[in-house]
């Protein structure tokens, strides 16, 4: 059996070196993910959403606040800093993270939760992020992250 904690770690420094199947290895096979942004992922699209996201950054730097695993549960707090879509705009992401793990440690659910009208508004300009106090923003937002996750899964060799 892995450390939880171990494996929380693993996913964050993965994520902060641009590591996406490093990251993926930190999920079990039939792993869910859900967060504001993507909605709610199943099995190979977790691993596939972190390899698309790794592909597609540059200077991610990740600090892990504080986390911990309490048998199969834990949580992290976490803070994302980026640059983000065409024109570069600087993203400074603050997040909370839920997990239930494995007999083995691996990843089995995996929710997080941040303030997506602060994100829209960062990411995209002040009137994405006046849409991001209705539900509008999550719609759009998760109707184009689908589609690029699922022109990145079609892609040969994905």
């Amino acid at each position: 059996m892995s450390d939880p904690a171990a494996t929380i770690e693993r996913l964050y420094a993965g994520l902060e070196a641009g590591d996406g199947d490093a990251i993926a290895a930190c999920y079990a096979p039939d792993a869910t993910f859900q967060d504001p942004a993507f909605g709610r992922l199943e099995g190979p699209e977790v691993g596939a959403m972190w390899r698309m996201l790794t592909s597609r950054s540059t200077g991610v730097a990740v600090e892990l606040r504080e986390h911990e695993a309490h048998g199969a549960t834990g949580s992290a707090h976490w803070i994302a800093s980026y640059r983000f879509g065409p024109k570069q705009r600087p993203v400074v992401n603050d997040g909370r993270a839920s997990y239930q793990f494995t007999p083995e440690g691996l990843i089995a659910e995996h929710v997080d939760r941040f303030d997506l009208a602060s994100w829209g508004a960062q990411a995209m300009g002040a009137v994405p992020g006046l849409l991001g106090r209705t539900p509008l923003l999550g719609l759009l937002v998760r109707r184009t992250t689908r589609k690029q996750l699922d022109a990145y899964m079609a892609e040969p060799g994905t």
